[in-house]
């Protein structure tokens, strides 16, 4: 089976990092953007299989690049992971994103879910 990839879009470094991992032992390669910017300069060559993605970003808003996501067909395979500590986020991208996350999630939970996602077909 080929490498699935995975991008972590996360200003806060130690939680981008520990979401990086977790995808790692949930058998994903994973790369890690710290702002908008960072994140469409990575999208702009990459169509990754799993995207998760912080709304509260510098640069570029999280909202913002949800909406690319779910507006260019190279990535109708991608799903996206919102992860937010905002609950009244949560409610507004619940039809746009594959999964709403409540922060914090710890690595466990993350890693979890990258084992399922690794085995569940793409949508």
């Amino acid at each position: 089976m080929s490498d699935l990839l995975a991008l972590v879009v996360e200003d806060d470094y130690d939680i981008a990092t520990i979401f990086a991992q977790a995808l790692k032992a949930g058998g994903f390669k994973a790369q890690i953007a710290q702002s908008g910017e960072q994140a469409l300069a990575y999208l702009a060559d990459t169509a990754p299989d799993i995207v998760v993605l912080d709304m509260h970003l510098p640069e570029v808003s999280g909202l913002d690049l949800l909406r690319r996501l779910r507006t260019e067909a190279r990535f109708a395979h991608t799903r996206v992971l919102v992860a937010t500590a905002d609950p009244r986020i949560a409610d507004a991208v619940e039809h746009s994103a594959d999964l709403v996350l409540i922060k914090p999630i710890t690595f466990s939970q993350m890693r979890d879910l990258a084992k399922r996602l690794r085995s569940a077909p793409a949508r």
